[in-house]
């Protein structure tokens, strides 16, 4: 199972017997086909502790565990989509990005503090999307949803990467994080907001950016 692209703002999945799909509740479009959706309450294969963790966690976005035999197509909100497929290594998202993701996943939570300390803290309280992050790892794709598109950018411990933190989707690998300030024209300006803040990510990996800052 995988997604495929129908446009810049949906995409589809192949859904067979044996197999199982997550979805935020309300992203589904269309489908052809005998198909179930069922409200779910326990948080992917994370299981009944990741569900506690994101409740806690304030990331407990509402899913569809979607089943059967048939396609299904996603979208939500006119929201640019964008997928990524994982190879046995771990995503970590904003809840409110995931539009979508294979059941062959494990879904769990991470305090933003352990990456990055205090700073990472500092962070959630600068993004407004809380402490904690969404992790997903294993082997198999993710949808998440942006505004106007997203980009890959590759970090290497050569190259970090800063980004402005409401233009964060995701990011994967081997990457730490963590906030500075930094004082640019436009705070010179009287434009000073959320560019007074970066988010420097470093390490071995990639990070995903929307090419806006709005938020979802």
């Amino acid at each position: 199972m995988a997604f495929t692209r129908i446009n810049s703002k949906m995409v589809e999945a192949q859904v067979l017997p044996g197999q199982r799909l997550f979805s935020q509740r309300g992203a589904m479009l269309a489908y052809r086909g005998d198909v179930t959706f069922t409200p779910n309450i326990q948080g992917g294969q994370g299981g009944f502790a990741s569900m506690i963790g994101r409740r806690v966690a304030n990331e407990a976005t509402p899913l569809m565990t979607v089943e059967g035999r048939g396609s299904v197509m996603f979208g939500h909100g006119g929201h640019h989509v964008h997928t990524i497929d994982l190879t046995g290594d771990t995503l970590y998202v904003e809840a409110d990005r995931l539009l979508a993701f294979e059941g062959s996943l494990r879904q769990s939570t991470m305090f933003m503090g352990s990456q990055g300390g205090v700073m990472g803290i500092v962070r959630g309280q600068v993004t407004g999307q809380g402490l904690f992050t969404t992790t997903l790892q294993g082997q198999g794709a993710v949808a998440v949803m942006a505004h106007g598109g997203v980009i890959e950018l590759p970090i290497s411990p050569q190259r970090p990467v800063h980004v402005d933190p409401q233009a964060y989707v995701a990011h994967r690998g081997d990457v730490r994080n963590k906030l500075s300030t930094a004082l640019g024209w436009r705070d010179m300006v009287g434009r000073g907001s959320g560019e007074a803040f970066q988010l420097e990510l470093s390490g071995q990996g990639t990070v995903y950016v929307q090419a806006s800052e709005e938020k979802l």
